[in-house]
């Protein structure tokens, strides 16, 4: 692996207005109009989102994520992708190094909507 370098400093104000939760994935579908992109519907306790993200083709069964608890980014902007309404991003861990990705998960199970940070 080529190691990026660290990107600029932030504040912690900077870092506290992210929101990062964790989410269970109870259901991942096919996006019609997109080869990369895959429906999450992730309830997060109080409410559930759907949130797309480009695992299409990182994962031989998308599905297989189905039940699992990850971590979300939730105070993003509604985003329109291939048709549909993001309201969130899932945050994993190797894409941008690339590497096979793999989610970012609490080690234990959390209530849905726990907050990280």
């Amino acid at each position: 692996m080529k190691y990026a370098p660290i990107k600029e400093l932030i504040t912690f104000d900077d870092f506290e207005k992210l929101d990062i939760r964790v989410g269970t994935i109870i259901a991942v579908s096919e996006v019609a109009k997109s080869n990369k992109l895959m429906k999450l519907t992730v309830d997060f306790g109080d409410h559930e989102r759907s949130i797309l993200a480009g695992i299409k083709q990182e994962r031989e069964n998308p599905s297989e994520i189905e039940g699992k608890q990850a971590l979300f980014v939730v105070n993003l902007p509604d985003q329109k992708m291939a048709g549909e309404i993001s309201q969130g991003m899932l945050f994993d861990i190797g894409y941008a190094d690339k590497l096979t990705p793999c989610l970012a998960m609490p080690e234990v199970l959390m209530p849905n909507g726990s907050r990280a940070g």
